[in-house]
């Protein structure tokens, strides 16, 4: 039988008075980011003491099924060492773009399995998980957080199923409209090498990185603002460090995704 749903509405910077909703408001004086406004409903949630499972998603993104809370009950119960489940993400026309399916083979968008990665737009967790590995990395405010968190839930044992059936409709948009997107995409994986890489893996990371992204940039000023952002990622400080063991890096190089692309 299905739980009722607690629903929780935060805004960023932003007084939602204009949202005529019987969720509960959480509108924020200050933007938080990505993260960390997640991580405020997260705490709400598991303050009311009888949720097991959270769906995120983002303020234009469309659960467009009746079933999708259900099934995913179904998901989680069905093994208990599953933490997240990634959703499908398509835009107006049901179409998938190859960046949404979280795998480097990404020809084939409805190939279910697990994966490494997961999108922040529509995705469910296990909140035993939550409790286990933390929530997500607030200091990141945009960029990355998603992969700090699935590298996390996966040095612990959990994993990660795609699951193309579950869709999310989001609007066809290039994540470069945000103007922190260069500076923030660079330091955050950075960071997130120093945070979750052993040592002799995060030369090879950032390197793939720096050729994959020279070899795509087509704006001058998008250049500097990813290497001025790829220099703050060197200097400043970047949380705790945890590096994942190195039967991770097996386990997900097995999936088919190692942690180097």
């Amino acid at each position: 039988m299905l739980r009722q749903a607690r629903v929780v509405l935060v805004g960023n910077a932003t007084p939602l008075t204009d949202v005529a909703t019987d969720a509960t408001k959480v509108p924020l004086g200050e933007n938080l980011g990505c993260p960390g406004g997640r991580n405020v409903g997260l705490k709400l949630l598991r303050e009311s003491g009888d949720v097991d499972v959270v769906i995120e998603l983002d303020d234009d993104g469309l659960l467009i099924a009746d079933d999708v809370f259900g099934q995913i009950q179904q998901l989680f119960a069905a093994d208990p060492k599953l933490g997240i489940i990634g959703f499908r993400v398509a835009d107006e026309s049901g179409h998938t773009e190859r960046r949404w399916v979280p795998r480097l083979r990404a020809d084939d968008p409805m190939r279910r399995g697990q994966v490494t990665a997961f999108l922040g737009g529509g995705h469910a967790f296990s909140v035993p998980m939550l409790e286990q590995i933390g929530d997500w990395a607030g200091e990141f405010f945009f960029g990355h957080e998603e992969t700090d968190l699935a590298w996390r839930a996966l040095d612990d044992g959990w994993k990660i199923l795609y699951e193309p059936d579950l869709v999310l409709q989001h609007p066809k948009t290039s994540p470069a409209r945000h103007a922190v997107y260069y500076r923030f995409t660079a330091r955050n994986r950075v960071w997130l090498a120093r945070r979750r890489l052993p040592l002799p893996v995060i030369p090879v990371y950032l390197g793939v990185w720096i050729v994959l992204t020279l070899s795509r940039l087509r704006s001058l000023s998008g250049l500097r603002a990813w290497c001025g952002g790829f220099v703050e990622g060197l200097r400043s400080p970047c949380g705790s460090r945890k590096a994942m063991k190195w039967r991770t890096v097996w386990r997900m190089t097995r999936l088919g995704r190692p942690p180097l692309v």
